[in-house]
């Protein structure tokens, strides 16, 4: 691991840890973050999200955070106030761990850019 991932690696742990005091408990994976954007995204507060309601607002989420680097752009919203993104700039052929990385580093942007 070189000293970029072991910086990446610090960062996104103080913001799990951050996470954890905010909602009370530390978000089990990547996922559980990409959900808990979404409903912030989303902004309907608190509620009983179905299974696809759940896959969308993880979209929503890496829809979100990669728009920081000009993958994505903000369409608008539909009628039930859902967002909805356009693919802007085509995603790189990453494999997994490169994939996980783009989004630990975007998701950290979030937090710092939309919670200060």
């Amino acid at each position: 691991m070189d000293k970029k991932d072991i910086d990446l690696e610090k960062r996104w742990f103080r913001l799990m840890s951050e996470l954890e005091k905010i909602i009370g408990k530390r978000p089990a994976d990547l996922n559980s973050v990409l959900f808990l954007i979404g409903v912030q995204e989303l902004g309907s507060g608190k509620r009983v999200f179905s299974k696809e309601e759940k896959q969308d607002l993880m979209h929503i989420a890496i829809c979100k955070v990669l728009s920081y680097a000009g993958f994505y752009e903000l369409e608008g919203l539909d009628e039930d106030g859902w967002p909805h993104w356009k693919l802007v700039k085509k995603l790189p052929g990453f494999d997994l761990l490169e994939q996980e990385k783009l989004l630990k580093i975007h998701i950290i942007e979030y937090f710092e850019r939309e919670l200060g």
